[in-house]
């Protein structure tokens, strides 16, 4: 007879062969889910798509692992795709750039070509060439400046000193800048400004620069509305600036875009935009500077607002 103690050792044997059976087959399993996921993450990121790693197990850490690893591939297409669009931005914007230069560069040979041809011109005609030749020049540098000047606000060169500065003043100096141009156009101007001041932490030139370039745009491309308007409202511990008129606006489509840099449209509010795409994306770069923001809403034919938000100046700031 068998004793009880060579039972219990076969019976620990065949747990044992039990135990490391299963070992062996969860071992293999495993391997295999591996092999899968490493196969799936490697075509997936040679396809640059947005699939996701789908994988049954009960494995409890190679769940872990496939949360983790659908994670760093989500962020991996989103980088990608970040990239895509920015490299298509560049392309637009050499092709921007260049078409920008070329046209009144053509210009400029055209007139100096006429002026080489004609050498009994008379003096009259001369200065009238050569004082176009001047604005188109001008214009050539005053796009260059521009394009400076958006690289050093994106590279964080240029710096603004932040002081206390009267936001309704400057709205109504700015606003006052442009009222010939306004009423030129027939346009009606409704101002809602406060009769006390308004203080924000700002740069004075830095918001000068922002307001024109929103008035200069709702002139341009919102006279069909007939009305402009300028608002300066606050809250405990912000102030606004809005700017806004009646005119065909921005459809909901390009809402989102017409602050990025370099996107055009071709028929955009941004005077820029039909060209190098500069304007409203160095007031949004200005506004954040001064840790503000802008946003806008837009319904076409019925208002278009760009808001300006900045923080109000608080006693004791330097």
């Amino acid at each position: 007879m068998i004793g009880a103690g060579v039972w219990a050792l076969i019976l620990l044997a065949a747990v044992s062969v039990l135990f490391n059976l299963l070992q062996f087959q969860s071992r293999r399993k495993r391997d295999e889910g591996l092999g899968y996921i490493s196969g799936k993450v490697r075509t997936i990121l040679e396809s640059h798509s947005s699939e996701k790693v789908l994988h049954l197990t009960d494995d409890r850490e190679l769940k872990l692992l496939l949360a983790e690893l659908n994670a760093l591939l989500e962020d991996n297409h989103a980088i990608h795709a970040e990239y895509a669009r920015s490299e298509n931005a560049m392309r637009r914007m050499l092709s921007n750039i260049s078409h920008d230069l070329k046209t009144p560069l053509t210009v400029v040979l055209g007139y100096i070509e006429t002026i080489r041809q004609n050498p009994q011109m008379d003096d009259t005609e001369k200065n009238r060439l050569l004082a176009n030749v001047h604005g188109k020049a001008l214009e050539v540098v005053g796009l260059m400046n521009k394009f400076f000047d958006l690289a050093r606000l994106e590279s964080g060169d240029k710096e603004l000193h932040l002081t206390r500065v009267d936001l309704a003043e400057v709205c109504s100096n700015a606003i006052l800048a442009f009222y010939d141009v306004i009423t030129a156009k027939g346009m009606e101007v409704r101002i809602e400004l406060p009769q006390t001041p308004v203080y924000v932490a700002g740069n004075e030139e830095a918001l000068t620069r922002i307001l024109n370039n929103l008035l200069f745009n709702a002139v341009q491309y919102g006279s069909d509305g007939g009305v402009i308007g300028l608002k300066v409202r606050q809250d405990e511990g912000q102030a606004y600036a809005e700017v806004w008129d009646r005119g065909k606006g921005i459809t909901e489509l390009h809402k989102d875009r017409v602050f990025e840099r370099m996107y055009t449209l071709e028929d955009s509010r941004n005077v820029l935009y039909q060209g190098s795409g500069l304007g409203l994306t160095i007031t949004k770069r200005l506004v954040q500077i001064m840790g503000g923001e802008i946003t806008l809403y837009s319904k076409p034919y019925e208002k278009t607002i760009f808001t300006i938000r900045l923080s109000k100046f608080a006693v004791g700031t330097a």
